[in-house]
């Protein structure tokens, strides 16, 4: 189908809506991916290479292990028109490792930035950091005088029910301008008129209409009456009707998202349990009855309709650092499963807390009520309760949860990232943000802070396998599959599909 210049609207969905407009506040893929349409980063990916590209900046280069030199695209306004300076890009990667920042994760081995001119910057790392350009594609870039201005210097704490300014505002360089947002309601991004890429990218988008729409069957009913031209998560039990719609189409790709199960391994009692005066989740032979009582075949084929890939690790196989060894699942066993609940003290079970999201995944709610009846086979009891998007994630980042389910993306495409938010001890500057188990283990943590420094690829990769493999036996994770992402659209839309799930608004562009 040809694609012409002339305007068009692009109209979409999803299940959730965003928490925040503030860039650092929440490191969610929701958030992420309506923030990349107004707010630009140095380096982007490449859609179809996943390799960083340029952006902001026109070009990188090491001066030393230590020291990142970044060259600025010349030209670059605001949305307003005021100009983008080195100044702004210090202040946003300074405001990203705010105490309330939630991509502290990305600023790992930043220790300080210098401006060196009016079009360079130099980032110096306290120790190496071998993947610091692919960390930069997730730091977005900022107006300080606007944030100044608008007391927003600080990112909004998502915990907190305080707001600042950039919490329901934004200035960006981006392709679109924020025009307005009720939140839950509606969402409008118009075109940037001052957007420096709008000669180099064919893209025919006037105006992009954010609807969110909470029920699966609402959500296909506004793809299939042409209310909507696209579903970001559509209803896996509606993709068959949607392919066999002649003016729709589904376009899927496999993704860098796992998901897993994480559990209280730190609490002395998990509240709402029927064990009292200890916490059987810090037995490992627990966590493996959880772990081996899942049949993921059924999974995959009932609930997930074949859209997922079961695994062992928590990382896909496109990422940097997964091998088959470490990737190893333990086989679904529900009478060893019984027999090492026995071995615990509990032959007849007992009874916890499953925290799931509703909306948030393809079918989490469905998984999450396939998993519950498979464990009360073997014994244990999950009273399950569901939670939308908003409330879903400050919950379980408060510790409230004793077993969650989490899915994980990586935008760095490499391993560290998910070693250091998942695996290493709760501390300061990202690590263990999302360790919401809070499993520790210090000789993990030790391995996980060479991988970070370590500039030698094979030998790096080997530590990356080692923790990997340490953590398969301790099992302070449950990995279930990695997501196979559909979505759904008019054959008038063209898009790119991504292995990180996010609309290239570059690229976008829909048919007359």
């Amino acid at each position: 189908m040809a694609f012409s210049a002339q305007a068009s609207n692009f109209r979409w969905t999803r299940s959730a809506d965003l928490s925040s407009w503030d860039i650092h506040a929440q490191n969610v893929g929701v958030n992420n991916s309506v923030h990349r349409a107004v707010y630009e980063a140095l380096v982007e990916y490449n859609s179809q290479t996943q390799k960083p590209e340029p952006s902001l900046a026109t070009k990188w280069e090491r001066i030393n292990p230590k020291q990142l030199r970044i060259t600025l695209r010349e030209g670059v306004t605001f949305s307003d028109g005021s100009p983008l300076t080195p100044e702004d890009v210090k202040f946003s990667l300074e405001r990203a490792k705010a105490k309330s920042s939630g991509f502290v994760v990305y600023t790992q081995g930043i220790d300080r930035i210098e401006v060196v001119n009016a079009t360079t910057l130099d980032i110096f790392s306290d120790v190496p950091n071998p993947v610091l350009v692919n960390q930069l594609t997730e730091l977005r870039i900022m107006s300080k005088p606007w944030a100044v201005q608008h007391q927003s210097e600080v990112p909004k704490d998502i915990k907190a029910k305080d707001e600042n300014y950039a919490h329901r505002h934004a200035l960006g360089t981006g392709p679109y301008v924020l025009d307005s947002w009720s939140q839950d309601s509606r969402l409008v991004l118009k075109r940037n008129p001052q957007w420096w890429g709008k000669t180099q990218y064919p893209s025919n988008i006037t105006q992009a209409v954010y609807t969110p729409i909470k029920s699966d069957a609402t959500r296909t009913a506004a793809l299939l009456s042409g209310e909507v031209d696209f579903i970001i998560d559509p209803s896996m039990n509606d993709l068959q009707r949607i392919k066999q719609a002649p003016n729709l189409q589904v376009l899927e790709s496999a993704a860098d998202r796992t998901l897993f199960l994480g559990m209280d391994q730190f609490r002395d009692e998990l509240p709402q349990s029927s064990v009292k005066g200890k916490n059987p989740l810090k037995d490992v032979r627990v966590r493996q009855a959880l772990y081996q009582s899942i049949d993921m075949g059924t999974i995959q084929r009932v609930v997930m309709r074949g859209l997922a890939q079961p695994t062992g690790t928590l990382i896909a196989h496109h990422v940097n650092g997964w091998t088959k060894q470490a990737d190893k699942r333990l086989a679904f066993d529900a009478e060893g499963a019984k027999k090492l609940l026995a071995q615990a003290g509990y032959p007849d079970g007992f009874e916890f807390e499953f925290s799931c999201p509703a909306g948030r995944y393809p079918s989490d709610e469905q998984l999450c009520q396939a998993i519950s009846a498979q464990w009360a086979k073997v014994g244990i009891k999950a009273k399950l309760r569901t939670y939308p998007f908003a409330t879903y994630f400050p919950m379980i980042q408060r510790y409230e949860a004793s077993v969650y389910l989490l899915g994980w993306s990586v935008p760095t495409f490499d391993a560290y990232y998910s070693l250091q938010a998942l695996l290493r001890s709760p501390g300061g500057s990202g690590d263990g943000n999302f360790n919401l188990g809070r499993f520790s283990d210090p000789q993990q943590d030790a391995m996980i802070e060479r991988v970070k420094t370590e500039t030698d690829l094979k030998l790096r990769n080997q530590l990356i396998e080692k923790v990997l493999l340490n953590e398969h036996k301790a099992i302070s994770h449950i990995p279930l599959f990695n997501l196979i992402t559909p979505w759904a659209a008019s054959k008038k839309v063209s898009i790119p599909t991504r292995a990180d799930n996010y609309i290239d608004w570059r690229l976008l562009n829909v048919a007359h």
